[in-house]
């Protein structure tokens, strides 16, 4: 069973109060109140687990923009020019007027699978008998 059915079990089923039941279980008033509140209006999906990931990403370029960024970089490679991302950003600079980070074109050019990535350091050679890597 859950700490989130065990606070609203004890606050609303045995009528305790929220701030003995907080005490009881170390956690915060604020967060009984919440679980009390969304259990009053969802029921039994209170319980469910939620995304705790943000419902937009005001800072994340547009989706045009990352198109260009692989477009480009296909373009640039046909050509056998240089298509990393210092270049990207500097084609996005001048040719189109977008502005975008070094590290943002690298990021979306590696989510898009466009970079092979190659590790600084070999990975550590496997132990014959168990097929790990020694400890």
């Amino acid at each position: 069973m859950s700490k989130a059915r065990l606070v609203i079990t004890a606050v609303i089923a045995e009528g305790r109060s929220q701030r003995e039941v907080a005490r009881a279980y170390g956690v915060s008033q604020s967060w009984i109140s919440r679980l009390v509140a969304r259990f009053r209006r969802q029921g039994e999906a209170a319980f469910e687990p939620r995304s705790r990931r943000p419902k937009s990403s005001p800072t994340a370029i547009p989706q045009s923009t990352v198109g260009l960024i692989c477009q480009l970089r296909r373009d640039l490679a046909s050509q056998g020019l240089d298509a990393g991302p210092d270049t990207i950003a500097w084609h996005l600079a001048q040719h189109h007027g977008i502005s975008v980070s070094t590290a943002s074109v690298s990021r979306y050019l590696s989510r898009a699978g466009l970079v092979v990535p190659t590790p600084a350091k070999r990975p550590a050679p496997l132990h014959p008998l168990s097929g790990s890597p020694p400890q």
